[in-house]
């Protein structure tokens, strides 16, 4: 490749990411149904494998699809908002738990004031606003209602998702075949590889592993309802959100589950059930479910998941949360690919 080449693609890529650093608040709906569109697509085309037409199959997945995401935050959020104000309602006699029986303990160990904590003002505090938590849509219509554009702006893009999600999906196999006849000839062969790696590691992630997530949530929360656990939906739907990172759910759901148990029935037993839903949840995670769903496809170290999703956040926001772990799958393929590139030239056998 010429040196005039290089530096045309080095300015393409430039301008690319600057234009999506620029873009991203306007871009969060297209990531969206595109996501949307790559988990339904290999859907359509299992239909499609059955004699199903595409248009017939593409309005079944979409349908479903819409019904999934419209339906979940009519059945989350009213449970949300009940195990939020119980959790608030009950702070004030956490507070005095922990200062009881936590607070010496770190003050003997870390030498360290904890009086300088005020258990009174802060439950105080609590006591005053704790209603304010129970409303979980009061503070995003709040936000969203001081500004007709903002509204009209959140509006619009709610609208968007759902109709880019059908075109997407309707014409997804045409817009893979277009990008691929603009790959030049001599690279056709390493391009098709490193797309058909990531494609295999991102639908490993996104299907999979979302799917083990959602499998764990329910787990934890049934086995944590089963205890009596006041809190089990809280608890059980975070750690399973968070087991995205391996053993990250695990750890905190026996931590955030244990202190909730102890505090609710005073007593061991209930921890032991506590480390049995948790460690039930685990083995099943790697023995069923992970092998099944996900596989070794896709290796993301836990540092390098959570590195990815701090990252993006803070360069592009809830966009680059969205896209993220996504684009850290990439890479890693296409880190790779250098690794084997480099183990076969001479600068490595030299």
């Amino acid at each position: 490749m010429s040196d005039s080449k290089k530096w045309l693609l080095l300015v393409l890529f430039v301008v690319f990411f600057l234009l999506f650093y620029l873009l991203a608040p306007i871009l969060t709906p297209f990531l969206f149904a595109s996501l949307l569109a790559y988990l339904g697509d290999p859907v359509v085309d299992k239909l499609e494998s059955y004699g199903m037409p595409r248009t017939g199959a593409v309005v079944l997945v979409f349908l479903s699809i819409l019904l999934i995401v419209v339906l979940l935050p009519f059945i989350l959020i009213p449970l949300l908002q009940q195990q939020l104000v119980e959790l608030f309602a009950k702070l004030p006699r956490y507070i005095d738990w922990i200062y009881v029986h936590i607070a010496p303990v770190i003050s003997e160990a870390l030498n360290i004031d904890m009086e300088i904590l005020n258990a009174e003002q802060l439950k105080k505090v609590i006591g005053k606003h704790w209603r304010e938590f129970g409303n979980v849509a009061s503070p995003i219509y709040t936000a969203v209602s001081q500004s007709g554009m903002a509204m009209l702006a959140w509006l619009v893009n709610l609208a968007l998702v759902p109709v880019v999600t059908f075109y997407l999906l309707r014409d997804w196999d045409k817009l893979v075949e277009n990008i691929h006849g603009l790959i030049p000839s001599k690279l056709e062969p390493t391009v098709a590889d490193i797309v058909k790696q990531s494609d295999v590691v991102l639908g490993a992630f996104l299907r999979g592993q979302l799917t083990v997530m959602v499998a764990l949530a329910t787990i934890y929360i049934i086995g944590l309802w089963i205890l009596g656990l006041d809190l089990a939906f809280l608890i059980g739907m975070f750690a399973g959100v968070v087991s995205f990172v391996p053993y990250l759910g695990f750890i905190v759901g026996i931590l955030l589950a244990g202190i909730a148990a102890f505090m609710q029935f005073g007593d061991f037993m209930h921890l032991i059930g506590v480390v049995a839903v948790f460690s039930v949840g685990q083995m099943i995670e790697g023995m069923v479910l992970t092998p099944l769903l996900v596989g070794d496809k896709i290796g993301l170290h836990p540092v390098a998941v959570i590195f990815a999703v701090m990252a993006g956040g803070q360069l592009f926001g809830f966009t680059g949360i969205l896209l993220a772990l996504p684009v850290a799958a990439v890479v890693m393929v296409l880190l790779r690919y250098a690794h084997d590139y480099y183990k076969q030239t001479d600068m490595y056998s030299a």
